[in-house]
């Protein structure tokens, strides 16, 4: 008996809805590895994570990190009000800045550090709060419990508020006499805000990065009291101010959250009062010192013996004066300085005028030999004397 063969059945495939849910079965696990926390450090991202999760006031928790920027230095602080989801809201106002710490990654971004747990002084929900202080802007947020601090709900979302700058920017101010002699320089930038989105803004936080040449600004941030509706606009003047001594060209920046709205150039004049101290003060010491050590020497160096007394300076001698020949030869009048010569003069004969008799009278007169007069043109007796009228 032979077999006929019959009709085969046909085979059945399998569907691709199948086999695509058979693959995502059998990826799960590996997403679920890859959205755990610590994948974000394997993605070179910023990661934190702490040694416990909730402590009081007084103890100490040790933060540590990976995946940040080699050689970073970071800033450590327990911020009040914060979630990872949101952030810090309302800045490092809401953070205890006293208590927080600073620490530098090493070459791999990776870092380790101790931290004293402090209140903020808003409530909880808390975060660790670490962030870059130079450089490129990177944080993160691990979330921490401080026990016997007050919780409170988080501050309502302002919405969609948005603010960007719809003029120029400007500096205002100028220096005083004491920036000449090196006291910081200081300044108000000056710009006008408006809000574009469809809420209003209020108290919002900016940031005031000063750079100088190639070096990354340094951001401070500056909070404007204040409430900006929906599509107004106002005017804001925050405070800018530099290190002491500075001078040469800054760039001044404003960033309000992660965007940078305006920057604006400020060339700094050289306190040229500082330079003119020290060259002062170069002059001055070594001068006070030479007259000091002048007047040192001067007192411990020897005297010979009776130099104390008083001396007179020496009088020059004059010359003897010589003798005339003749009728009445007068005597030698040389005497010491200083002294009186007397000098016996015969009197000359006078006539009277009117009776015609001649009187004789002998004068002694005493002459002074005064320093002005030589020898030779002192008054002398031996003379002739002009003949006046009536003279015999």
């Amino acid at each position: 008996m032979t077999r006929h063969p019959g009709p085969r059945a046909p085979r059945r495939t399998a569907s691709p809805v199948l086999l695509f849910l058979a693959a995502l079965l059998a990826l799960l696990p590996v997403l679920s590895v890859l959205t755990a926390p610590g994948a974000r450090a394997a993605d070179g991202g910023p990661a934190v994570s702490l040694s416990k999760k909730e402590a009081g006031k007084g103890g100490e928790i040790t933060v540590s990190g990976s995946g940040w920027r080699a050689e970073a230095l970071l800033m450590l602080l327990i911020c009040g009000q914060s979630t990872p989801e949101r952030g810090v809201v309302g800045g490092t106002n809401s953070c205890a800045n006293a208590d927080g710490r600073a620490v530098t990654t090493d070459k791999k971004g990776a870092f380790s550090k101790k931290l004293p747990v402090a209140e903020p002084p808003k409530p909880c929900p808390c975060v660790v709060h670490v962030a870059t202080v130079t450089g490129e802007q990177a944080l993160a947020d691990e979330v921490f419990t401080v026990a016997g601090h007050p919780t409170a709900d988080l501050p309502e979302q302002t919405g969609d508020g948005k603010l960007a700058v719809l003029a120029t920017t400007r500096l205002e101010g100028d220096s005083s006499l004491l920036t000449w002699f090196g006291a910081p320089p200081a300044r108000r930038l000056v710009f006008t805000v408006g809000n574009l989105g469809s809420a209003p803004v209020k108290d919002p936080v900016f940031e005031i990065g000063t750079a100088h040449g190639v070096y990354a600004p340094q951001w401070e941030e500056r909070q404007w009291r204040g409430t900006v509706a929906p599509g107004a606009k106002a005017q804001i003047k925050l405070p800018v101010e530099l290190s002491a001594g500075a001078h040469g060209d800054y760039q001044v920046s404003l960033r309000y959250g992660e965007k940078v709205l305006a920057e604006q150039p400020w060339g700094v004049g050289r306190p040229w009062g500082v330079t003119l101290f020290w060259v002062l003060l170069c002059l001055v010491v070594p001068a006070a010192v030479f007259r000091i050590g002048m007047a040192v020497v001067d007192k411990v160096r020897p005297r010979p013996a009776g130099s104390h007394r008083t001396r007179t300076p020496a009088t020059r001698r004059r010359p003897k004066r010589r003798g005339r020949t003749g009728t009445g030869a007068s005597r030698d009048a040389t005497t010491a300085p200083g002294a009186t010569t007397e000098a016996t003069t015969n009197a000359a004969m006078t006539t009277d005028s009117t009776t015609g008799a001649t009187t004789g009278a002998t004068t002694d007169a005493t002459t002074a030999v005064l320093p002005w007069f030589t020898p030779d043109s002192a008054p002398s007796e031996n003379r002739t004397r002009p003949t006046t009228k009536g003279q015999a």
